[in-house]
């Protein structure tokens, strides 16, 4: 600081001297020349004043002197027109000298801008050579700005960044039986959250660090030269390039809503995954990371830096942006909630990163348009489950699925509201406050969180209980619908039990439970159980009327009617033969299911048929063709009861005696 006081009590040419030598004696001993060079200049301000400018033009050899000035650098600055090597190839000397002659126009093309219009043609002729010879200049200096620029660039390779989303879907509703219980067991379809760390952990080199600090040389002369807008758009074309290249890599297309909305799903099911992952390293990694480079190149030129960065990253974010609003504005369909979900969650994810990218009023725009695109997205969210409970609710069938076993929009429906639960949180905040908003849907049938349970006991319930509590209803109404398909009576209830019971053990073991609570399971476990009293009693009541004692004898008498037992017993054989066919070839999927309904009928079938065989077999033993009529043991009944339920159509044709 004493030296440049120093320099600064001298007057005139003296002064003059005294800074090129100093500049020369520091430039000689530094280790980047170009940065401290200018760092000199705007330290001593060595632009002379008009009046100063205007005392050399007076004295004698005064026009000369400046003459000289500009000629040499004008010699410098036009050396390089024709050349078609790249200055800053050539070392940091060449560099050095380039910006010395290049900052010697500037500073007489100021100081002769200065002076009076009256000076004199001869001073107006030589500002308009000065003018030309600076324009000349920062052509140069942009295009050697440019070139490093792309010269430089770093290796983009998201391979390496552990960045991932779901690979795993949900069937379509025409393909429901393909989302079956070992896909929900496998995995959700869900996004894989990675961490919650912020962008400053994700920073990375886009360009060659040694060569920003030339970069900034060069953005520095030209921002005193009044050619910032230059700079700035020079730094924005090439680094758009860059950005799109990035984009490239990632595997994003630039699509129109247009184009989007007219992809069949299973390959725009595709593009929402990379669209996700695209998302997370583009923000978090590259953008980030293109702010640090505009702060390092601009960051003395204050809303510049925000400025051009907004200028350079707007385009490549809206062509994110215009994908997922038009996934939003999309058709309303169940098999895209989740990966719907997964966009507004990953959006959601990236708000921060994105409001603090752009924090300043020049990217208002892009901080609207994102907040924006999120809203339509929770919008899209709510429309497909209101669209989802109408297909559960309207998906009727016109034969009675066969078997009775657990229907295939039973499986689909509840393995889907599984896979919803991973997304409990997220629901619960796009569910809240949007009860009234769709009244064809029972989604939103309340005003509160309070539900009455089936005991009068009101308790709290989330947005996404309730809702999933609708969707099941929904699902009861339309399976009751199709158990009236079946004619034969106990089928149907065989149906409801089958289907109860495998919505009950989904709810049991999973998520389901915490959400639709205990009472709903209680609740459902009397139903499935009602259900299976019910096909007993409408399958198995009559064969054992054949049972009774009723009307084989005389009332007092120990004598029988022998014609009315062996009817008895012919009876309950046909009628036994015919639910062994029948029965055999229904199914219940759950094997613990299965072997407590053998069970059951069981012990209520052996028990009477040990009964009546005991009491009444003596009469017919020993009598012409007994064994006709007593056809089977009651072990045999027992081993033949092991077959139901099993799928596959059995006849009894002989006794499988011991």
């Amino acid at each position: 600081m004493a030296e440049s006081k120093d320099i600064s009590d001298l007057e005139g040419d003296e002064r003059v001297l005294a800074v090129a030598q100093h500049i020369v004696k520091t430039l000689g001993t530094s280790k980047n020349p170009t940065d401290d060079m200018i760092r000199l200049l705007s330290e001593f301000d060595i632009r002379l004043s008009a009046s100063r400018m205007t005392e050399i033009l007076e004295k004698k050899g005064g026009r000369s002197d400046v003459k000289e000035q500009l000629n040499l650098a004008e010699k410098k600055i036009m050396s390089w027109v024709s050349d078609e090597s790249m200055i800053w190839d050539c070392g940091p000397d060449e560099a050095s000298e380039y910006l010395l002659a290049v900052d010697e126009v500037r500073r007489l093309t100021e100081n002769l801008g200065s002076l009076s219009l009256s000076e004199g043609q001869e001073e107006s002729e030589l500002l308009r050579r000065a003018h030309s010879v600076l324009q000349t200049g920062m052509a140069r200096l942009e295009e050697e700005f440019s070139h490093i620029l792309i010269q430089n660039r770093q290796p983009f390779e998201p391979e390496h960044m552990s960045f991932r989303s779901s690979e795993d879907g949900v069937a379509d509703e025409d393909s429901i039986s393909s989302f079956d219980d070992e896909q929900v067991e496998d995995s959700q379809a869900k996004l894989q959250r990675d961490s919650s760390k912020g962008s400053e952990e994700f920073i990375i080199d886009l360009i060659h660090p040694e060569v920003i600090p030339d970069l900034k040389c060069i953005a520095e002369v030209m921002f005193m030269s009044n050619y910032d807008q230059e700079c700035c758009q020079a730094y924005s074309s090439i680094r758009k390039d860059a950005l799109d290249e990035c984009l490239f890599i990632l595997e994003v297309e630039k699509l129109s809503i247009e184009e989007v909305l007219k992809m069949e799903w299973s390959y725009l099911d595709s593009k929402i995954k990379k669209w996700i992952r695209a998302m997370k390293i583009f923000i978090r990694v590259y953008l980030a990371s293109e702010k640090r480079l505009c702060d390092q190149i601009f960051g003395e030129f204050g809303s510049v830096i925000q400025t051009c960065f907004n200028e350079t990253s707007k385009g490549s974010i809206l062509q994110l942006l215009i994908f997922s609003e038009a996934i939003a504005i999309s058709p309303c369909s169940p098999e895209k909630l989740f990966r719907i979900l997964d966009m507004y969650e990953g959006l959601a994810d990236l708000l921060p990163d994105i409001d603090t990218l752009f924090s300043e009023e020049a990217g208002s725009c892009v901080r609207m348009e994102c907040h924006e695109v999120l809203r339509r997205l929770g919008d899209c969210v709510r429309g497909t489950i209101v669209e989802f409970e109408n297909a559960v609710r309207t998906k009727t069938s016109t034969t009675p699925f066969a078997g009775g076993g657990i229907h295939h929009l039973t499986r689909y429906v509840m393995n889907y509201i599984r896979a919803l639960t991973d997304y409990s949180d997220t629901l619960n905040i796009l569910l809240e406050g949007h009860d009234d908003e769709d009244e064809s849907s029972s989604l939103f049938n309340s005003n509160n969180s309070i539900e009455e349970d089936s005991e009068g006991m009101s308790c709290n319930i989330s947005p996404v209980a309730r809702c999933l509590r609708s969707v099941t209803s929904t699902l009861e109404c339309n399976l009751d619908g199709k158990s009236m398909l079946y004619k034969d009576g106990s089928l149907q209830f065989f149906f409801l039990m089958n289907n109860i019971y495998y919505m009950v053990q989904k709810v049991k073991d999973s998520d389901l439970r915490a959400l639709l609570g205990d009472d709903w399971i209680r609740r459902h476990n009397r139903k499935f159980r009602q259900h299976a009293l019910s096909y007993e009693r409408a399958s198995w009541t009559s064969i054992l009327s054949f049972l009774k004692d009723e009307g084989i004898s005389n009332p007092g008498s120990s004598s029988v009617f022998k014609a009315v037992l062996k009817e008895r017993f012919r009876s309950f054989n046909l009628a036994f033969e015919e639910i062994y066919k029948t029965q055999t070839a229904w199914l219940i999927p759950d094997p613990q299911l299965r072997d407590d309904l053998r069970i059951s009928i069981s012990l209520k079938i052996l028990q009477a048929y040990r009964t009546f065989t005991g009491r009444y077999s003596p009469h017919l033993e020993g009598g012409r063709h007994g064994d006709k009529y007593i056809k089977y043991t009651a072990e045999d009944l027992q081993n033949y009861l092991l077959d139901l339920f099993e799928g596959s159509p059995r006849s009894l044709h002989n006794p499988r005696r011991k």
